[in-house]
């Protein structure tokens, strides 16, 4: 089992740069593909990113290809978001997640409790 837990949320100005983190505290993390997801407020939560478990293969939703790199460390059992270019509508509480290879949020077994990101015009 997979306890997750994220870190760096923060306020940025629109242009600026936040890294996410994501500690997984369980002993199979290298078994499971990471990925992001963010829940901007009134809205459903959506796919951002996924990266398999050897970090050999990346995933990106459409919205943040390009600005956005998911990277993992497994020896450390953490997964970073490097977010760049941030833009107002990237506001959202992010969470990760741990589970298959896949852009459904159904298919990720563990949920870290979220950090808040908040991007000012």
């Amino acid at each position: 089992q997979e306890q997750l837990v994220e870190s760096g949320g923060g306020l940025v100005q629109a242009g600026g740069s936040l890294r996410l983190s994501c500690a997984a505290s369980g002993r199979t993390f290298s078994s499971y593909a990471m990925g992001w997801f963010r829940q901007a407020l009134g809205k459903e939560r959506e796919f951002v990113a996924t990266i398999s478990p050897s970090g050999v293969r990346t995933l990106y939703a459409d919205s943040v290809r390009g600005r956005f790199t998911i990277s993992r460390d497994n020896a450390g059992s953490t997964v970073y978001l490097q977010m760049n270019s941030l833009k107002s509508e990237d506001t959202a509480v992010y969470y990760c997640a741990a589970g298959d290879w896949s852009v459904r949020s159904g298919r990720y077994n563990y949920w870290g409790q979220g950090t808040q990101v908040t991007v000012s015009s």
